[in-house]
């Protein structure tokens, strides 16, 4: 070939990778999201009602969830992608025995494993301190993020906690964003050093920065609840993906959903797939070339026997589970039927698990002059089934090592506190009060701060209108009494005492008094 000719050849070569350049410059982008939120340590499978699912339910197939499932789904879900990425939504930390035991090692070790992309922290990931969250972001492989709080007083979490990052994902940058509560202060314990702020000014603020870098394809990794999402959204510019967590909730088109997977406010798309590992989010995002969202399809994909579990996987949750044995399979008691603890409920009315607590603490304590218990809805982490009950089990339902906390406040106290415990129904939020020794009546039509209409307390002469001004004799759990869930009108009780026996050890003792306990409400909150 003459040397004009290769000159020809090669500028026509360099004219078709240019056309195939700029074609690929204004062509679509599509991501797939996998996500996942709220696991709560449950590593092993979970029982229809979010607590533990022996080997032998398992083998039968009436077992959800668990890591090894996971393992397996989310190398499937990578496999239908050609591009994809995997996020959390908050709070892996808490809620069985391995976080008891194990703390936030194994939760890295398990995300390390599976691949995570990225996560945001949850109110939960906050329960043993800073130090705890610090020690699980040194072992990840991966960025946790947190937007909405100044942690630059905070010594452990200063410089290492990042507000956002970008990661690169098929050629393109994708702009991430962290969000937790803003009242994280009163839901676990950061410490006196975080300041928490505005959701929708701090993910804005992120928003602004990334895209003056030039990115323009963003994603909110948020532990903020579906409703505070779908503020964000309506309040922020250039979101274009927002992955929850918090609120527990399941999108899409199954039973109990509680809107669309993704639910659309303007251009962004929220998901969220419910909690404990149950389903594995799946959301396939196409962006065209200004980094606009042109189509939001997906589903959370349900984790049961249809899912196999990865045996490697499977083999080390077996493995780590083995210290943890003697103390969750000794049978503590037995119930006549289910004894039920869902959030839906414990959180909006009288559970029949929240009585059950709230009379255990309070048979416990009432010789000591103590007249009322009062138990945070969002302490009772699950139900337990019908049959022998395990310790394992009712670590489950009450899984933060709370003690017992007696104090004496007064009755215009109990009402105040009662008004905050209905107050943030309509989120779900786990202030909601399960009582024993008082019976209320509330308006959920009213005003927060005014829908308590009568409280009366059971005393020697029976049911009596509670007195304002009299002092009366509580019992709480300690997260409550220091001002947990919004509680704050107990941190100056009198004559407090914080270092009772632990409230699972409580519950388990009242269950096996029962004998052959049958779960039971009774009326003692009533809507108007």
């Amino acid at each position: 070939m003459s040397e004009v000719l290769k000159m020809f050849a090669r500028m026509l070569g360099a004219a078709a990778a240019l056309a195939v350049s700029a074609g690929m410059a204004a062509a679509d982008y599509s991501l797939t999201i996998l996500h996942t939120n709220d696991f709560h340590a449950r590593f092993e499978p979970i029982s229809k009602y979010d607590s533990g699912c022996g080997e032998e339910d398992n083998a039968e197939g009436k077992c959800f969830g668990g890591s090894a499932r996971l393992m397996t789904a989310i190398g499937e879900a990578r496999k239908r992608s050609n591009n994809s990425v995997l996020f959390d939504g908050g709070d892996q930390f808490q809620g069985t025995l391995f976080y008891t035991y194990y703390k936030g090692k194994l939760a890295a070790e398990m995300m390390n494993r599976m691949g995570y992309d990225a996560m945001t922290v949850g109110n939960h990931e906050f329960d043993d301190g800073p130090e705890v969250l610090r020690g699980f972001m040194d072992a990840v492989d991966f960025p946790v993020l947190m937007s909405n709080a100044d942690v630059s007083g905070e010594e452990l979490l200063a410089g290492t906690l990042q507000k956002s990052t970008v990661i690169e994902r098929g050629g393109e940058k994708l702009g991430l964003i962290g969000l937790t509560p803003q009242d994280t202060d009163e839901l676990a314990s950061p410490g006196p050093n975080i300041i928490f702020t505005d959701p929708v000014d701090a993910v804005q603020a992120e928003v602004d920065k990334l895209t003056a870098a030039g990115v323009n394809k963003i994603i909110v990794l948020s532990h903020s609840g579906y409703a505070v999402d779908q503020r964000v959204a309506a309040g922020t510019t250039g979101v274009d993906v927002i992955v929850g967590g918090h609120s527990n909730t399941l999108l899409g088109e199954m039973e109990g959903a509680a809107g669309p997977y993704p639910t659309m406010v303007g251009q962004t798309a929220i998901v969220q797939a419910y909690a404990y590992g149950k389903f594995l989010g799946e959301l396939n995002v196409t962006f065209n070339d200004a980094g606009e969202v042109t189509e939001a399809r997906g589903a959370p994909l349900i984790m049961d026997a249809g899912v196999a579990e990865d045996g490697a996987v499977k083999a080390r949750v077996a493995e780590a589970a083995v210290p943890l044995e003697e103390i969750r399979n000794r049978v503590v008691a037995e119930t006549a039927a289910p004894i039920g603890g869902e959030r839906d409920v414990c959180r909006v009315q009288e559970c029949e698990m929240g009585s059950l607590i709230a009379d255990a603490m309070l048979a416990r304590v009432r010789d000591q002059g103590i007249q009322i218990a009062i138990q945070n809805g969002g302490g009772i982490r699950a139900s337990i089934d019908a049959g022998p009950v395990t310790m394992g089990e009712v670590l489950t339902v009450l899984p933060f090592q709370n003690t017992l906390s007696t104090f004496q406040v007064t009755g215009e106290t109990i009402v105040a506190a009662l008004e905050n415990g209905v107050s943030q129904v309509e989120e779900g939020a786990g202030r909601f009060p399960q009582v024993a020794g008082i019976r209320f009546v509330w308006d959920p039509a009213r005003a927060p701060g005014n829908r308590i209409m009568t409280v009366e307390v059971n005393g020697a002469e029976g049911w009596q209108r509670i007195e304002l001004d009299k002092v009366y004799g509580v019992v709480s759990n300690n997260y409550v009494r220091n001002g947990g869930d919004g509680y704050k009108m107990f941190r100056d009780a009198e004559n407090a005492y914080d270092f009772g026996p632990d409230l699972a050890d409580v519950t388990a003792e009242f269950i096996a008094a029962q004998g052959a306990f049958t779960p039971y409400t009774d009326g003692r909150i009533a809507r108007n």
